[in-house]
């Protein structure tokens, strides 16, 4: 059985607007790494044509593609978390499918896990527009909150572009209890706690326009709140 050594996970819900397109800007870069490497693709139950589309995908490229298909939607956190479990690379990592962050930073990302970090995030820094101005204020006010709650020099816990040093991050997804988007908060903050190495690479965003989002802003931020309320707890109970 061939080595690999890194591995991309890549969740999907309602993808089918861009999915083509995206993955064909993916495998394009991953193609041209010095890494032997593979895509697990992880489709969470979508009501569009997604799981057709990965057939399809799967008998265009030679690259190793897995596809495991939910038979109920797990959530974002839960599908990823199962990627990097049954991934074989040393380093495996996801990125949102949209690409609204592009695949050209993967090679960075790898090559930090080899140099010793244990956890590699995206920091984004928004392309500035009026249409993306809501999504960049959100994300600097969820941002100062979760520094002053719970005292970590994180910038960007939420972004969907991270990579793990597999061996040393599947022992903190054990400790993980959100299996959504949360689940990318938790997982940072756990890791911090851990004592694993962290670093943030800015990296530019740009929101994309010709695809539906599947973020409900009033439900998820109520969400978010119970979230953070859950978890200080959990923390400062940790602590007496």
């Amino acid at each position: 059985m061939k080595k690999i050594d890194f591995s991309l996970i890549l969740p999907c819900y309602n993808e089918e607007e861009h999915i083509l397109k995206s993955v064909k800007t993916i495998i394009d870069t991953i193609k041209h790494l010095p890494y032997s490497s593979e895509i697990i693709f992880i489709d969470d139950k979508s009501k569009d044509k997604t799981r057709t589309l990965l057939k399809k995908i799967k008998t265009l490229y030679k690259l190793p593609i897995g596809i495991i298909f939910h038979n109920e939607n797990m959530g974002r956190g839960a599908t990823v978390a199962e990627g990097i479990k049954k991934a074989k690379g040393k380093v495996a990592g996801f990125i949102d499918i949209d690409c609204e962050i592009s695949p050209i930073y993967i090679p960075l990302f790898i090559s930090s896990i080899y140099e010793g970090f244990d956890v590699v995030s995206a920091h984004r820094v928004y392309e500035f527009n009026l249409f993306s101005f809501h999504r960049w204020l959100a994300s600097k006010i969820y941002s100062y909150l979760i520094k002053k709650i719970f005292k970590f020099k994180l910038n960007d816990t939420e972004a969907g572009y991270k990579f793990f040093n597999r061996e040393k991050i599947i022992p903190v997804l054990k400790k993980v209890k959100d299996n959504h988007w949360f689940w990318d908060t938790e997982v940072m903050i756990k890791a911090t706690l851990a004592g694993l190495k962290i670093k943030e690479i800015p990296c530019v965003f740009i929101r994309r326009k010709d695809k539906t989002s599947t973020v409900k802003i009033i439900p998820d931020t109520f969400k978010y709140f119970k979230n953070i309320i859950r978890l200080r707890k959990e923390l400062v109970n940790e602590s007496l």
